[in-house]
């Protein structure tokens, strides 16, 4: 593995650091078990992560804390877009943390909520710094609503 990996540090805390974020909330109507399947299984995540009109191709795939992710995202210009990230915390059917480890480094925590018959997705980017957070800020949230787009319509697509 890689030296840089395990040596990115970030300042990462909410409490601490709150203009690093970047947070995109959503209600979906499936459970959490549904919408975590989306994330460990790599055929199901490749076929949403990413902006509309984003293809991905996964290298490794190794879904266990410490377990590393790379990948390239085809855009719809035709630029690639490598990307190597840890999964620093599973927790099933609830949380998933995230650490992208190369430019732009940032933290995705991705917290999953049951609220009835629906489940709350809470998705915080945490940058690591407020004014990186602000340079991101207009293309991740509106990529991020995006993403979260592709991901409700996976859902609605095996849903009966």
């Amino acid at each position: 593995m890689p030296d840089h990996i395990n040596s990115v540090k970030l300042p990462m805390s909410h409490a601490n650091n709150p203009g690093a974020v970047v947070r995109t909330e959503r209600f979906f109507s499936a459970g959490p078990r549904e919408i975590f399947a989306a994330f460990e299984q790599p055929e199901r995540l490749a076929q949403w992560w990413g902006p509309s009109g984003f293809t991905n191709t996964f290298e490794r795939f190794e879904f266990t804390p410490g377990g590393r992710w790379i990948f390239v995202m085809h855009g719809p210009n035709g630029a690639n877009y490598p990307n190597e990230s840890v999964f620093r915390e599973i927790q099933p059917d609830a949380r998933i943390v995230i650490e992208h480890v190369v430019k732009p480094w940032y933290r995705l925590t991705v917290t999953l909520t049951p609220r009835g018959d629906h489940t709350h997705l809470s998705w915080a980017q945490e940058f690591e710094s407020p004014g990186v957070a602000a340079t991101m800020r207009r293309l991740t949230e509106s990529a991020n609503e995006q993403n979260l787009d592709r991901l409700q319509a996976l859902l609605s697509s095996v849903r009966p």
